[in-house]
């Protein structure tokens, strides 16, 4: 009779375990992503970078879905409907985002607005490199665990981020080394079509693979 209930709540407390970690990944998340929105957006404005004022808007945008998953982990229970009604969310959030980083890069180009060298934004894609494909890696492993699609998703989210950041640096290394000043716009352009990709999947409450 104890072995059966032993046997009985060992799943259980496994899960639980790893809701803990799942919150403690997305609380490291909305911290990172508050902080690294701060230092972009600043960073970005000073600069005139408007691939590093879009990087700092996704960073919201990501903080956006940390707050969506946290408040879904207060819960043990599966919930598909509440998973993709978030998804549903995040994905329009990511369309304005597309939106404002397609008509604010076309416009730099147009008006051949270059942006000044920011070495912290340069630090800051570098740090988010190396910090987010870490993140997101542990997060598939906790949503494989869970088989929770939301978080599964949220993990595709860091890994954009991670993206994102590739495109970022090699923009802004280019105008720091080159005065390339276009490679800035260029590089914000390039990020369009991967948060379209994500927005429509996210809009259409796809959930993805990852956690099956």
């Amino acid at each position: 009779m104890n072995e059966a209930a032993e046997c009985c709540s060992c799943p259980c407390a496994s899960r639980k375990a790893d809701t803990h970690s799942a919150r403690r990944l997305e609380w490291f998340t909305l911290g990172w992503n508050a902080t690294e929105a701060a230092v972009a957006i600043t960073a970005g404005v000073f600069a005139g970078s408007i691939a590093l004022v879009c990087f700092g808007a996704d960073s919201v945008i990501e903080s956006l879905s940390s707050l969506v998953l946290l408040w879904r982990l207060q819960s043990h229970e599966v919930d598909e409907q509440r998973e993709r009604l978030a998804l549903r969310l995040v994905g329009v959030c990511f369309f304005i985002l597309a939106a404002y980083v397609a008509y604010d890069a076309a416009h730099s180009l147009i008006r051949h607005e270059p942006p000044h060298t920011s070495f912290v934004g340069i630090a800051l894609s570098v740090v988010s490199l190396i910090v987010m494909p870490l993140l997101a890696r542990a997060k598939r492993r906790v949503a494989a665990r869970l088989d929770s699609a939301a978080l599964a998703a949220d993990s595709r989210q860091t890994d954009l981020c991670a993206y994102l950041s590739a495109i970022l640096l090699g923009g802004l290394a280019l105008n720091a080394a080159f005065g390339w000043w276009w490679t800035d716009p260029v590089a914000a352009l390039i990020m369009v079509p991967i948060i379209i990709r994500e927005g429509t999947q996210a809009l259409r409450g796809e959930l993805c693979d990852d956690c099956h």
